[in-house]
């Protein structure tokens, strides 16, 4: 009854690839006329490396504070989320509103697990940058042949 782990990371895999085709879906009735569904479901932009110690994820956030954003790291899961709102100060009118209030969430499928208690997180200039060091069974080891 048990899966093996290659298994478990494709089923999580089919399950982001689901997701993220449900919220295009469902992001097409949120967007005013002439916005990119495309652009849509893959906000935030992001960028991700691997290194043998950690992974380092970039991801583009313009206009928000880190009050906006939530961050869920689970085993080898990733997930971003947060909201954007917009609001005209008081006393003026809104004449034109290309960039909307809107809720987002991005998640994804680690190939190693993360060490959950020591991620690194810091928004800086409208990106944030996520340092996720995997646990130390996930590391590679030199081992000494006797």
């Amino acid at each position: 009854m048990y899966a093996n782990r290659n298994e478990i990371n494709r089923m999580f895999g089919a399950m982001d690839l689901l997701r993220s085709k449900m919220n295009r879906i469902f992001n097409e009735f949120n967007y005013p006329l002439g916005s990119s569904m495309a652009m849509a479901s893959e906000f935030p932009r992001t960028n991700a490396i691997e290194h043998e110690d950690r992974f380092e994820l970039q991801a583009e956030l313009p206009g928000l504070s880190k009050q906006d954003l939530a961050i869920k790291v689970q085993g080898n899961y990733l997930e971003i989320s947060g909201k954007r709102s917009v609001s005209a100060p008081e006393g003026y009118k809104t004449q034109r509103n290309e960039r909307g209030a809107r809720h987002f969430s991005r998640s994804f499928t680690l190939p190693e697990n993360v060490d959950a208690d020591k991620v690194d997180a810091l928004l800086k200039d409208g990106i944030l940058h996520l340092t996720l060091p995997k646990l130390e069974t996930a590391k590679p080891r030199q081992i000494t042949i006797h």
